[in-house]
């Protein structure tokens, strides 16, 4: 999605801006903010377009036209932002106090006041995310060079350490260059940030939620410490197999090398699943191999995903989806292929933004980002200030719970599968997806813990890859294969942090999921194992999830999963209710071995 809609997590503003006007009213108020949304759609409309053609067109000439058209809508709704405190104390009506506090909270960067310092913001923030698009590994020459698909790919497949660790090294290498303008991008973010009344850029991302910053942060650690023994039992099962393979190179009760778990930033293990599968439980089936058998192409990939919320009652996407979107990587350019949802004009100009592979991954990615897209159709009747998630974590969620839903018997109805394995294999079927949600999680809290102590100076520009790689150990227990040093930039090696785009949402995604899917297959009727329900082709199940998906972002997210959930409190026991036949089996597979690092 387009990076001036506001990503993630909270901290309240610390001082406003400038002082409230004792002369302002409501009715000015009111006005105001509606006048704003007005100008401020209008803007964004014009520079998700321009990012659009930037991410799908790699120039200098696009990266410079985007800068511009963000830069104006940044400075704008900046601007707005400013202003809007003149409003601060008065009794206003709910949707008009709600409207304004989004309209401060609506940022992941602010650009500063000063009109050169505006510009070079949203010029580096540009160039990073471009340098990170245009990145390729080129070890002996032009000829050689390969681009991030193509080392993913041996990270996925090889089993060869030296060449993990090349194609390993090679991307990290990408990063390096980028350091300088992160180091002037966070003065600059920071900045803008403190001009608008924040004690920084991460306290400004960290100031979405409807709650207070203490609370946000005890919820953070309260979740995290819901899950963290089924996180410890996977990770100390996987590290026994991988010693098995490897020998000397894991060790017995230490940190795993990164290279080794089958993703460039070891955030989703299912790759290696072959090596750490159960004994005597083979998998049931490969989705990819299944895909391909029936010579699934692009089209009929993003099909599914569409059905899939056709099948709930949801009315089916644009014919304009189908004539914009980027499904696969052009021959002639360079395009930034990182899997992303769009929703250019908020209304219904919808788009999927990927370099589809035919893969069991990309079928269920393309489940996630069309929910995006159902989630952005769903609130476009909101006023502009609303047309938002609950949460950010909840638009990522969406997409996820409609993902658990590709159980063997969602397959069957597809005609991807003839019959429903047994239930025997569930062993290796919630190894398989704990592989991809439950080495996650710890992941998903590290990008911004690192992100907030960078922006907040308690991590200098001297110590970023060394407290990146301390705190991957202390919440991954993963080590790089290498020594790395202050030379190196391994955090800009992944998306997220060179494009500016806050990730505490995906942490929480990954919990929600399990809390909607837990609840929606519970309206389904469905009283078998979790794994095992899938809410397709459920009318009651699909009008749930409308109702909270219309929501937007007009009213407090506690709300909205209150509507779907039936709770105002996120909770991680789904996960582990889920996950439960396999954390027993893990438990007794690691009797007698160390646990943890």
């Amino acid at each position: 999605m387009r990076n001036l809609r506001l990503a993630c997590c909270a901290t309240a503003l610390a001082v406003t801006a400038f002082a409230a006007d004792p002369k302002a009213t409501p009715e000015e108020a009111r006005k105001f903010i509606n006048d704003a949304e007005q100008k401020l759609l209008t803007l964004g409309v014009d520079a998700g377009r321009a990012d659009w053609i930037k991410s799908t067109y790699i120039t200098d000439d696009t990266e410079a036209v985007s800068a511009l058209l963000d830069e104006r809508a940044i400075s704008a709704t900046v601007d707005y932002a400013k202003k809007s405190t003149r409003f601060d104390g008065l009794k206003l009506d709910p949707v008009t106090a709600r409207k304004i506090k989004l309209l401060k909270l609506s940022l992941t960067i602010a650009t500063p006041s000063d009109t050169r310092e505006a510009e070079e913001l949203t010029r580096i923030t540009a160039a990073m995310e471009g340098a990170y698009g245009k990145g390729k590994y080129c070890p002996s020459g032009p000829e050689s060079c390969k681009n991030l698909d193509q080392l993913e790919r041996i990270l996925a497949e090889s089993r060869d350490p030296r060449e993990l660790l090349d194609a390993w090294v090679g991307w990290q290498a990408i990063a390096r260059p980028i350091r300088k303008d992160f180091v002037r991008y966070v003065e600059l973010a920071n900045k803008g940030a403190r001009q608008l009344g924040f004690l920084d850029n991460g306290a400004m991302w960290r100031s979405k939620y409807d709650m207070k910053p203490d609370e946000f942060a005890a919820e953070l650690d309260r979740l995290w410490e819901q899950v963290k023994p089924l996180y410890l039992s996977l990770h100390a099962y996987v590290r026994s197999r991988l010693r098995e393979k490897y020998g000397d190179l894991v060790p017995a009760g230490g940190p795993i090398p990164a290279q080794l778990l089958g993703n460039m930033w070891a955030q989703d293990w299912s790759n290696i699943y072959p090596l750490v599968a159960p004994p005597n439980s083979a998998p049931a089936y490969d989705l990819t191999e299944l895909l391909k058998k029936k010579n699934t192409d692009w089209k009929q990939m993003v099909k599914y995903g569409e059905g899939f919320f056709l099948s709930l009652g949801f009315a089916p996407l644009p014919a304009t989806f189908w004539e914009r979107s980027q499904f696969v990587r052009p021959r002639d350019r360079d395009v930034v292929c990182h899997a992303s949802a769009w929703d250019v004009d908020s209304v219904d100009d919808l788009r999927l933004k990927m370099c589809i592979q035919i893969t069991g991954e990309d079928f269920l990615t393309i489940h996630h980002e069309l929910g995006h897209n159902f989630y952005q159709r769903a609130y476009n009747r909101q006023p502009p200030s609303f047309r938002d998630s609950a949460n950010d974590g909840f638009h990522e969620a969406i997409g996820d719970t409609i993902a658990l839903s590709v159980t063997p018997e969602y397959l069957v109805k597809l005609g991807l599968l003839d019959k429903a394995p047994d239930a025997s294999s569930d062993i290796g079927l919630l190894m398989q997806r704990a592989l991809e949600k439950v080495a996650f999680l710890p992941f998903g809290l590290v990008i911004d813990q690192w992100r907030w102590k960078v922006f907040n100076g308690e991590i200098p520009p001297e110590k970023y890859n060394q407290t990146w790689w301390e705190l991957r150990r202390k919440y991954q227990g993963i080590a790089p294969p290498v020594e790395r040093t202050e030379a190196d930039f391994d955090p800009a090696a992944k998306y997220h942090v060179a494009a500016n785009v806050p990730y505490m949402r995906y942490f929480l995604a990954d919990i929600l999921q399990f809390q909607f899917h837990r609840a929606l297959t519970g309206t389904a009727g469905c009283a078998g194992p979790l794994n095992r329900c899938s809410i397709y082709g459920n009318r009651e199940a699909g009008a749930k999830l409308n109702a909270m998906l219309e929501m937007g972002a007009s009213r407090p997210w506690q709300e909205a999963l209150e509507k779907i959930a039936g709770t105002r409190q996120m909770d991680a026991t789904a996960i582990r209710d889920y996950f439960a036949p396999l954390q027993k089996w893990l438990d007794q597979q690691n009797k007698g071995k160390p646990v943890g690092w």
